[in-house]
């Protein structure tokens, strides 16, 4: 990575970060003086971030001359990315702004911890990632990661006010959470498929029993209980929001956590830290 191009980067980095701000502050101001030109010019700040978020991404993709999802850190940047484009296509479907400021502070978080532990060289894909299936399977399972992150701000949300209701829709936090859970989780399962079908091209066998694929398929099961529990008498409301936020953890130990677990160092997913 030339020293013209890491200058670059981290200054992009530093406006994705700043904006995001801008935009939870925004959020804020306007959520507590209920002035609604406030919360507007918050979701058109958050699209700004999410933008300069994708020149980041572009930026880094044609200096690398391939896709930049191989590294924790490239992902770090790949997710708020994901994070940007849930939280919007939400605002523009269902008014739900009320995400800014969780969205924002996660993005921050993502991009925080990435300026921490940033890669020193560009590293070349191996062979095994060297497919048609490495884009659309790490981006529909960052978009599923995005999406249930919102349900995951939404259940909070509907744990905090049970009785909210949107203006706009007369909806819910709750509804609203686990419409987000079911696109995620369809999402998730895709990127399974996916996954699967590559691991039998790469090597040979459609499941590995990886600590990868194994958190991978936790996080699944998860919200496959969250989404039987949600039908049972008794479990709306309150204890299905909280099975639903509690889920997330799984999520979270699956993509930042595996490094912890003493059979990190055997897995071929893991993603590779400078």
């Amino acid at each position: 990575m030339s020293l013209e191009h890491s200058v670059r980067e981290q200054s992009l980095i530093a406006a994705v970060i700043a904006t995001h701000a801008v935009a939870a502050l925004l959020w804020t101001g306007g959520a507590a003086s209920r002035r609604k030109g406030l919360l507007t010019a918050a979701a058109w700040t958050f699209g700004a971030a999410f933008a300069l978020n994708g020149v980041l991404i572009a930026d880094r993709w044609v200096e690398a001359g391939r896709a930049p999802f191989k590294t924790l850190y490239e992902t770090l940047l790949l997710y708020p990315f994901c994070v940007g484009l849930a939280t919007l296509v939400l605002i523009g479907l269902h008014r739900l702004r009320v995400l800014i400021p969780f969205s924002s502070a996660v993005c921050i978080f993502g991009l925080g911890y990435a300026v921490a532990k940033p890669d020193v060289e560009i590293v070349n894909l191996p062979p095994a990632l060297q497919s048609v299936w490495f884009v659309p399977h790490v981006v529909t399972y960052f978009i599923a990661y995005a999406t249930l992150f919102a349900s995951f701000a939404l259940a909070l949300l509907a744990l905090w006010k049970p009785d909210w209701r949107s203006a706009e829709s007369g909806e819910g936090f709750e509804a609203s959470a686990n419409r987000a859970v079911k696109f995620g989780f369809a999402t998730l399962s895709l990127g399974i498929v996916m996954g699967a079908i590559w691991g039998k091209e790469a090597w040979g066998d459609y499941w590995s029993w990886d600590p990868k694929e194994n958190w991978a398929l936790v996080s699944w099961l998860a919200y496959l209980i969250y989404l039987h529990v949600r039908l049972m008498r008794g479990w709306g409301g309150r204890r299905s929001m909280a099975v639903c936020a509690a889920s997330f953890a799984a999520v979270v130990f699956t993509y930042l956590g595996m490094n912890l677990l003493p059979t990190a160092k055997d897995s071929v997913h893991v993603y590779q830290q400078p």
